[in-house]
């Protein structure tokens, strides 16, 4: 039993013989005879009572008949909304882009990228999934997002990937803090000052705290969060100072931001596993982001 019969059995019943149906479907008359006889035979049962009303020639269909004509009908429906879902999908008018993003980037690099995506393609669903890297990375692994932009350092053998951009990492002090003076700041310089930092998970902290490890210096954490506008707040009062991208300081937010000393650049890639091939959706966003980096 395949579709095809179905169709046939399907317009059969619609038009009410064989003569009206084979013209519908532009087969000859025995065709479609023999087809509906052979899905009969493999089937074992009897689907239409070809001794039935010869007098109006109209068609009827046995219990059996009946029973299958039900069933194709819903097999037929599923299959034209299939096929016009992976059209509308292939077309970008239906389909959604699941992402998962570093908190610096969803809050200060994506926004206008997102909305510009939406404004070309309305038709398409944005799920944004915003945390530390490490859970951008673990949302990846584990299928929960399609699409991910993690660091470099992540970058595995299970991933295909395009550099998003490259972003300085900076100092970023009050602007009446001792450094403020400074042109940049060497890594010893900065840890001999109070840190605010984001909590574990997220790749700043992991690097400061490698860095000082390699120095073989303290870190002196007075304060931890990871809402990036409470960091910029504390920062800005002088309670403490930390490292960013450059891209999260604004003009307005009173702090001042100085270069590492050597400068020190973090390279973000944007990713998806190979083994699960993203869809046209994906494929237009991950082409959009890299046209508007």
């Amino acid at each position: 039993m395949d579709i095809k019969q179905l169709k046939y059995l399907d317009t059969l019943v619609q038009t009410g013989n064989f003569t009206k149906a084979a013209e519908r479907l532009n087969i000859a008359q025995p065709a479609l005879s023999q087809s509906i006889k052979r899905l009969e035979q493999e089937l074992g049962v009897t689907l239409v009572d070809r001794g039935a009303n010869r007098t109006t020639k109209s068609l009827s269909l046995t219990a059996e008949g009946q029973a299958l004509h039900q069933h194709a009908k819903l097999i037929i429906n599923q299959l034209a909304q299939a096929e016009a879902h992976i059209k509308a999908m292939a077309n970008l008018t239906k389909g959604e882009v699941r992402l998962a993003v570093p908190g610096m980037l969803g809050s200060f690099y994506l926004p206008s990228r997102l909305m510009a995506f939406r404004h070309k393609y309305p038709d398409l669903k944005l799920s944004l999934f915003e945390g530390g890297t490490r859970d951008t990375l673990r949302m990846l692994q584990q299928e929960e997002v399609d699409i991910a932009i993690i660091t470099a350092k992540d970058l595995t053998d299970e991933f295909d990937s395009h550099l998003l951009l490259k972003e300085q990492m900076v100092v970023a002090v009050g602007k009446h803090h001792p450094l403020a003076k400074s042109s940049s700041v060497s890594l010893e310089a900065f840890f001999e000052h109070e840190l605010v930092l984001f909590k574990q998970g997220y790749f700043h902290r992991e690097w400061m705290l490698k860095q000082a490890e390699r120095l073989g210096l303290e870190v002196n954490i007075a304060f931890e969060t990871n809402l990036i506008n409470l960091i910029k707040q504390v920062v800005a009062q002088e309670y403490g100072i930390t490292s960013v991208l450059e891209m999260a300081i604004e003009p307005h937010d009173n702090i001042c931001t100085k270069p590492f000393s050597p400068p020190v650049f973090l390279d973000l890639h944007i990713a998806w596993k190979k083994q699960r091939p993203i869809d046209q959706a994906d494929k237009a966003f991950v082409s959009f982001l890299l046209q508007n980096r």
